[in-house]
C-alpha cells in the first residue's frame, strides 16, 4: 500500500485477513510514498510483488510509470491499483467497484447526484454514478478551476456534468437523489450542520473519526447514509481477486475491518 500520508490505512487489515483465508503466505504492508518518490519505488520493486494498491496523491501520478491500464482506468484518468506480472505494470481502478457496491448496500435509486470534491476519487465516483443510472452530476469543488479535469471523463461516460464551487448547503432529494462525499472528513465538517430536511441517499468516503459528522447528520435528518469503510472493503475485495485471481471471503475481510475499527475507536476514547 503506497502513499502520503499512509499511517491511517486500514487496507493491509483487509489484504492480510483476505490471504489467510485463501491460504496464501503473502506480506502485505503499507509505505509512506509521495509523487516524488514514486518512481524510485516502483523501479526497486522486483519479482517477487504481485502488486501495489494507491491512494491520494498517487492515484493519477502513478499513470506515466504504467506499461498498460485497464479501460476503466482510460475512462476515469486513475488507477488504485498495479498488478506485476510478465506484461508489466498494468493499472486497474477498483474504487469504481467500491462505491458502487456501497451505495447499492443503502439502496440507492438512481436520479440526479452531486459529488463534493474534484480530485481523482471523484472521477471514479462518475463511472460509479454512471453504472447506478444517473445522467447528470454537479461537482463542488473547493478549487473548481482544478476540477475542469473531470469534464472529459464526464464526455466519456456520456455524463451531462457542472462544476461549481463549495456549496454553502447541501440539496434535499428532490435537487439531488444521491451525494458523494469525496474530501477528507475535516474539509467536509462544515457542512454537516447544512444537512436537508429531506435528504437522499449519501456516500461520505471518509472513516474516521467516527462515525463521520455528515453521516452522523445525514442519518439523524432521516437519511440513508454510508461511510468510506463500506467503500473500502469492496474495492479491496475486487483488488485481491485481481492479485491474487481467487475471489476472497468478503464476510471475512469485513470482520476483520469491524474489528480494526472497534480497536481504533476504543483507543481514541481512551
Amino acid at each position: 500500500m503506497l502513499g502520503h500520508p499512509i499511517s491511517h490505512s486500514l487496507s493491509p487489515v483487509l489484504h492480510r485477513a483476505a490471504y489467510q483465508q485463501i491460504g496464501l503466505d503473502w506480506e502485505y504492508e503499507a509505505h509512506d510514498v509521495d509523487e516524488a518518490g514514486l518512481p524510485g519505488f516502483l523501479d526497486g520493486c522486483g519479482p517477487e510483488w504481485a502488486g501495489l494498491s494507491l491512494t491520494m496523491p498517487l492515484k493519477r501520478a502513478v499513470l506515466p510509470l504504467l506499461d498498460a491500464v485497464s479501460d476503466l482506468v482510460e475512462i476515469v484518468g486513475g488507477a488504485n491499483t498495479v498488478l506485476m506480472g510478465p506484461t508489466g505494470r498494468v493499472g486497474h481502478n477498483t474504487d469504481v467497484t467500491g462505491i458502487v457496491e456501497a451505495l447499492r448496500g443503502i439502496g440507492v435509486e438512481p436520479g440526479p447526484a452531486v459529488v463534493l470534491g474534484g480530485g481523482a476519487t471523484a472521477a471514479s465516483a462518475l463511472a460509479a454514478l454512471d453504472r447506478l443510472g444517473c445522467r447528470r452530476v454537479v461537482v463542488h469543488a473547493r478549487r473548481p478551476a482544478a476540477a475542469v479535469a473531470l469534464h472529459p471523463v464526464a464526455e466519456r461516460l456520456g455524463l451531462e456534468l457542472e462544476i461549481a464551487g463549495w456549496p454553502t448547503d447541501l440539496p434535499g432529494r428532490g435537487q439531488a437523489s444521491i451525494v458523494v462525499c469525496t474530501v477528507p472528513a475535516d474539509a467536509a465538517v462544515g457542512l454537516a450542520g447544512r444537512v436537508p430536511d429531506d435528504p437522499g441517499w449519501l456516500l461520505d468516503v471518509s472513516y474516521s473519526p467516527w462515525p463521520p459528522p455528515l453521516v452522523a447528520a445525514w442519518r439523524t435528518a432521516g437519511g440513508r447514509a454510508v461511510a468510506g469503510d463500506e467503500m473500502l472493503l469492496h474495492q479491496a475485495v475486487e483488488q485481491v481477486r485481481l492479485m491474487t485471481g481467487t475471489a476472497p471471503d468478503g464476510a471475512t475481510m469485513g470482520r476483520a475491518l469491524r474489528a480494526e475499527l472497534e480497536r481504533r475507536r476504543a483507543a481514541q476514547g481512551a
